[in-house]
């Protein structure tokens, strides 16, 4: 890429794209596109066919999904499987017809099996059974990378599918019920905080692993990925392998701990409660990152530091009554 290539970012607005376009506009790409859901929904085949053929990018970032955690996926699993999977095609197929250059698909680790060894390895990847509550946001994202190496396959495209472990930062979503498990601890435990509550609920045991990769470490690692060299991106893309590369920080926390690193941070000093009636998802999940450090990127923001950080912009952002409006999403973009 050069400074002038046009990239499209789909999904400019949600927590991954919006951190890849600043990502961009701070290291001088001033080429960049997007389209909010209200311009441009792609579910809609034929719309975004149109678009690709108007704006005709030379790179696209496919981070448009459906997300949410635990319980979102587990309560509705048609929407997540549907929506994800029509996105995915839609986007690859328009991408391909209109002689797109590099595309760069976010998955997520949760296409990995749910008993594997631990750190995950890249050729884990269909070795076994899914976690059971995501299985049908899995199986789209899966549905994404067969996408990917099936179009370099056929039609010699260099398309990479990267798994990012979980994300976390600004233009993160708080939602009480359909949030990832970080935002979700940060606004329990900061409600908690200005209620002088003593205790907060925390659901499961509070034992299994996660491991946390603050949302503009992710953005760095995307746009070092893009505008790698030819030789070294061309390897990563070849027809013969599986286009799957790992980011992550290679580092993991208990959700206990989690909760109390939050604590620390917000300034709230009660207890916690275990809801043992809650599922506690995957026990251990952490990625194997040497390929991609090999590579020459590293993860630089510990998670206490990028915990602060996205706490500030939460209270910043956090309205009288209880509404995030994050005031960074698409900035840059056009």
């Amino acid at each position: 890429m050069n400074k002038h290539t046009k990239i499209y970012i789909a999904g400019h607005r949600g927590l991954a794209g919006s951190a890849i376009g600043r990502e961009l506009q701070r290291q001088g790409y001033t080429n960049l596109v997007g389209r909010t859901h209200a311009q441009l929904d792609l579910e809609d085949a034929t719309a975004t066919q149109q678009f690709f053929l108007q704006e005709r990018p030379e790179v696209v970032i496919l981070a448009a999904a459906k997300v949410g955690g635990i319980h979102a996926n587990n309560s509705y699993p048609v929407e997540f499987l549907m929506s994800n999977l029509l996105v995915e095609s839609n986007v690859c197929r328009a991408a391909y017809a209109t002689g797109v250059n590099r595309l760069i698909f976010l998955g997520s680790s949760c296409i990995y099996p749910c008993n594997c060894p631990q750190p995950i390895k890249e050729e884990y990847f269909l070795t076994g059974p899914l976690e059971f509550t995501n299985r049908a946001y899995a199986l789209a994202k899966i549905a994404g990378i067969e996408m990917c190496w099936s179009y370099n396959r056929q039609y010699l495209t260099k398309w990479l599918a990267v798994m990012p472990t979980n994300l976390y930062g600004s233009g993160d979503n708080y939602d009480r019920n359909n949030s990832h498990v970080l935002p979700s601890l940060i606004r329990k435990i900061h409600e908690a905080k200005v209620a002088n509550d003593e205790t907060v609920v925390l659901w499961g045991s509070g034992t299994p692993k996660r491991e946390f990769l603050y949302v503009d470490d992710l953005a760095k690692a995307v746009v070092f990925l893009a505008s790698l060299d030819n030789e070294h991106y061309a390897d990563l893309t070849n027809p013969a392998q599986c286009p799957l590369i790992n980011i992550g920080t290679g580092e993991d926390q208990s959700i206990r701990k989690l909760a109390e690193i939050i604590a620390e941070v917000v300034g709230y000093n009660g207890k916690f409660i275990q809801d043992t009636s809650k599922p506690d998802g995957t026990m251990r999940k952490v990625l194997d990152v040497s390929r991609i450090n090999q590579l020459g990127w590293r993860a630089s923001t510990s998670l206490k530091e990028g915990i602060n950080l996205t706490y500030k912009d939460f209270e910043n952002n956090i309205s009288s009554d209880g509404v995030y409006t994050p005031s960074l999403l698409g900035a840059g973009v056009v």
